[in-house]
């Protein structure tokens, strides 16, 4: 059936997609697609190698390519590390010789008190650290009593022959106002003490440095006998004589071991520390060395407080210096009793210093002089070759 308006015709090319020709207009042909030559079929089992394309590389020349690029890669990579390695070489040979150099002159150049110079620069720029950082005023810990024990006698530096104790006198010098003191005499120095015979020397103990009857001893013995004087000579140790030792005539105090025990009394339990390793807690009674400065005060140097405390041995075989502000340290004590007895010889009696503070080497034994002294101190481990300052 046909509806009338219609053409079955343009139905049919419509729904196939097909545009009406339009009136007057021919049908175009259709055009012919071009057409790739098939190609040629290699009989069964034989390879046909395919031509490139024109312009384009074969495997054989890319590969070729790329390891001539690797070679010159690498040839570039070991020139360059051939000139770094030898640059290398010369900067690692300069450095070298430098730090030898500075080696030898560190070991073999100027000295300073048996240390190369530069080593007592260290040593002084440490010590100014440390006293920048603590100003003397730290605390060493303390012990129960029960934790003490003798301490050992490590050394007898100017304690070679046992002191009389009858004739032993503490030299002051520095003091203010010296000669309104009863105990004030005008040449300390004048001032002999008296020591006993050899072989009635104690028993040092244990781990002694120098044993009795050593030639040090012997022959301060017998030049003391032949010249007919009871004083001993001084500086007959390694050090030898101090740069701060007083001259004849110089005035003074010559105080008493009584004068001394006069202030009041402190007992303190702390640890006595060598600078060779090994430590001890030890309980120690005396007075403290700051309650002396203030009994026994030091003449002003220029309206001000001298720096320095000089301290040596009754012949000045021994002899240390400090600071002022460490001999103010609340804990640093004239000490004239032991793990509750009285100092033995060889321990320092009558009069011994502690300074936990500081290593054992600057714990001075037998104190003979105490000196005030705006001028810094000779010290006789200082000479050879240890630290000044020998702070903890």
């Amino acid at each position: 059936m046909t509806i009338e308006g219609t053409n079955p015709e343009r139905e049919e090319q419509a729904t196939a997609g097909v545009e009406p020709a339009q009136a007057g207009t021919v049908p175009a042909e259709p055009v012919a697609e071009a057409q790739t030559p098939p190609a040629p079929v290699a009989p069964a089992g034989v390879e046909v190698e395919a031509e490139p394309a024109a312009g384009r590389p074969t495997e054989e020349e890319l590969a070729a390519g790329l390891l001539a690029a690797r070679l010159a890669a690498n040839q570039a990579v070991l020139a360059a590390s051939a000139k770094h390695t030898r640059r290398s070489f010369v900067f690692a040979a300069a450095g070298a010789a430098a730090a030898y150099g500075f080696y030898r002159w560190v070991e073999d150049g100027p000295q300073e008190l048996r240390l190369p110079i530069a080593q007592r620069r260290a040593f002084e720029a440490n010590a100014a650290i440390a006293r920048a950082v603590f100003e003397e005023r730290g605390l060493a810990p303390t012990y129960p009593v029960e934790q003490a024990e003798n301490l050992r006698v490590n050394g007898t530096y100017g304690l070679k022959q046992p002191l009389d104790p009858a004739s032993y006198r503490l030299q002051l010098v520095g003091s203010r106002d010296p000669q309104a003191n009863a105990r004030y005499a005008a040449d300390v120095t004048a001032w002999e003490y008296r020591y006993l015979a050899a072989d009635s020397q104690e028993d040092q103990g244990h781990d002694t440095k120098v044993a009795p009857g050593t030639r040090a001893s012997i022959a301060a013995t017998s030049q003391a006998a032949a010249t007919g004087r009871r004083r001993m000579p001084r500086g007959v140790e390694e050090a030898g004589p101090s740069l701060s030792g007083l001259s004849s005539g110089t005035p003074g105090l010559l105080l008493t071991l009584d004068d001394v025990l006069r202030l009041p009394r402190y007992e303190l339990v702390t640890q006595f520390k060598c600078i060779e390793g090994w430590s001890q807690i030890v309980q120690w009674s005396g007075v403290r060395l700051g309650d002396f400065l203030e009994a026994y005060p030091p003449a002003l140097v220029d309206g001000k407080e001298p720096r320095y405390v000089y301290m040596e041995t009754p012949n000045g075989d021994y002899y240390t210096g400090y600071d002022i502000d460490a001999c103010r340290h609340p804990q640093s004590l004239l000490v004239t009793e032991m793990m509750g007895a009285p100092l033995t010889q060889f321990h320092g009696a009558p009069l011994r210093l502690h300074m936990p503070i500081k290593y054992g080497y600057k714990q001075i034994k037998r104190i003979g002089l105490i000196a005030y002294t705006n001028r810094k101190p000779d010290d006789y481990w200082t000479k050879l070759g240890y630290d000044w300052y020998a702070g903890l």
